[in-house]
């Protein structure tokens, strides 16, 4: 029988397997080589080192990311389902959340940076009309929840067995409603109308960050324009 022919995208898919199962340690020459039946060299062919194969496999981890986000999004409450997206990513898919969230990022030395890079720059209107905030404060809450989810991700993705997913979403709804009634107390100081604190919400409506500014409007359009396509 022939041998199989090893290709790059096999050698890519591999990778992907096996740090979705493991997670980036178990990244190595050998468990590609061993997973494919194959000797090391059709690898080391393709990947001339290992920093290249695991920004391809990281590449994956947030595409896989962005399609779950798409899939959970809902374009009449972005804020909401893709803080919810997020932690339910982590629980379910912990090592590809590592990847694609716990990864080095360059030009960051504030959070105003990390928002810029992160965060969907129309959220913070959306918020504010949805919340009848100011823009400034709303802005505020978008940051807020954007670090408090991520670190919220990072104990989910990190933590065995795992803490429930209620539980999860009960603490990130306790954030949101903290942060909201200093947004509000931050308004009324400002002089804008005083208004009462959120309300307590069921767990499963807790809300949470937009995503990264390409990724959001990528999800928020594709979600967009499969609503426009059923209603046509």
């Amino acid at each position: 029988m022939p041998k199989q022919r090893i290709t790059k995208e096999m050698v890519v898919d591999t990778a992907f397997a096996l740090v979705r199962e493991s997670g980036p340690e178990a990244l190595t020459v050998g468990a590609i080589a061993a997973r494919l039946g194959c000797s090391v060299q059709p690898i080391y062919s393709y990947c001339r080192n290992m920093g290249g194969l695991r920004q391809e496999v990281a590449a994956r981890a947030g595409e896989a990311l962005r399609a779950d986000l798409a899939a959970s999004l809902d374009p009449a409450d972005p804020f909401r389902s893709t803080g919810q997206a997020y932690v339910r990513f982590a629980r379910r898919e912990p090592q590809l959340f590592r990847l694609a969230v716990l990864r080095q990022r360059q030009g960051i030395g504030s959070w105003e940076q990390l928002y810029r890079q992160e965060a969907d720059p129309r959220m913070a209107g959306h918020i504010a009309a949805q919340l009848g905030i100011p823009q400034a404060q709303a802005r505020q809450l978008h940051l807020h929840m954007l670090v408090y989810t991520m670190g919220l991700g990072a104990i989910f993705s990190c933590c065995e067995p795992g803490i429930g997913e209620a539980e999860a979403l009960t603490q990130q709804q306790a954030a949101y409603e903290a942060f909201l009634c200093n947004a509000r107390r931050q308004a009324q100081a400002s002089g804008c109308p005083p208004k009462a604190c959120a309300p307590a919400h069921k767990p499963e409506d807790a809300i949470g960050p937009g995503n990264g500014p390409a990724a959001a409007r990528e999800a928020a359009s594709s979600a967009g324009h499969s609503r426009k396509a059923k209603k046509e």
